[in-house]
């Protein structure tokens, strides 16, 4: 267990104008997330960590502290992140152009670089700092750190809408997962340490491939045989085509919506990352709004949830 953190002396808490009622109600949400704290004891729950969640200082902080806080608990939380935003404004800062095609950025030799930079560098170690401030113990890896994440070339497809006619997509240096080296993450699972990885893949023949942060979350998760597959995002969870949230899907469903067009955009990759975790021995997945406070604690340990369960 973690176990930096130093409590304040007995009655120099933050809180002094908390009452008796108060602290009694604190108490009695504890108790109430008891039975899912046993039901995810010495279980993994893998992370997917992204969005504009993670440019606000005060939601990134609070992210910081639930999952050391997941590990306390005696749950085992691996982290994926992704970056999308700061790549974006980094290629913007370079002048250099980007498109997307499927929800899956068109990366071309100079975009993998930026991107390997963005997201091995700058933004895994901000999140391995933050979480190593709240107490855990952190480390940083890319899928390319002892072959951690093997992928080969994506191949994608569109269709015209008219025509209903498929035209292959060369989206350049982007991966799909092949294979996961589970055994190095499970030596870390086995000791305090908190996985950070960053979703940069090596292929085969030693090309570096920028994988989707939701694609590679859902091989980790599914190579580690998780509990949970959490997936932080920019929106309330998956909705239906009249916009109203859809609290619960089967995997049939959730693949319904990607045929019929409901689900469009990132939420695809995003679907079918849930639909194949799920399919590979992950007990169920959730797409959840990472700018709500505290969402990962909503959905694991209230009966409430949050966002959209896969099962």
């Amino acid at each position: 267990m973690t176990g930096k953190a130093t409590l304040p002396p007995k009655g120099k808490s933050k809180s002094k104008t908390a009452s008796p009622s108060d602290w009694l109600e604190k108490a009695h949400v504890l108790t109430e997330a008891l039975p899912f704290m046993q039901l995810y004891d010495k279980k993994t729950v893998v992370v997917k960590y992204g969005g504009h969640a993670m440019g606000d200082d005060t939601l990134a902080q609070q992210f910081a502290h639930d999952v050391v806080l997941l590990k306390q608990a005696g749950i085992n939380p691996v982290i994926v992140h992704g970056g999308g935003p700061q790549i974006a404004a980094m290629l913007e800062r370079l002048n250099i152009k980007s498109s997307f095609k499927n929800g899956l950025r068109v990366t071309d030799a100079q975009t993998i670089e930026v991107v390997e930079m963005v997201l091995a560098g700058a933004i895994n170690k901000q999140i391995v700092t933050a979480l190593n401030a709240a107490g855990g113990t952190a480390v940083g890896l890319s899928g390319k750190d002892g072959d951690l994440l093997v992928a080969k070339k994506t191949r994608s497809k569109t269709k015209n809408p008219t025509s209903n006619i498929e035209k292959a997509v060369n989206l350049g240096f982007v991966g799909t997962p092949t294979k996961v080296n589970a055994h190095i993450l499970e030596v870390m699972l086995a000791s305090d340490i908190i996985p950070v990885i960053a979703p940069i893949a090596t292929s085969a023949n030693g090309q570096t491939l920028n994988v989707n942060a939701d694609t590679a979350a859902g091989a980790i998760a599914a190579a580690l045989d998780a509990e949970r597959l959490l997936m932080l995002t920019d929106v309330d969870g998956v909705k239906d085509k009249k916009g109203k949230l859809i609290e619960r899907l089967t995997k049939t469903q959730a693949a319904r919506l990607i045929k019929n067009g409901t689900a469009q955009g990132g939420m695809i990759p995003k679907l079918e990352t849930a639909i194949d975790a799920v399919k590979n021995g992950v007990t169920a997945a959730a797409i959840l709004d990472g700018r709500v406070q505290h969402a990962i604690l909503l959905e694991l340990f209230t009966e409430l949830g949050a966002g959209t369960l896969i099962e």
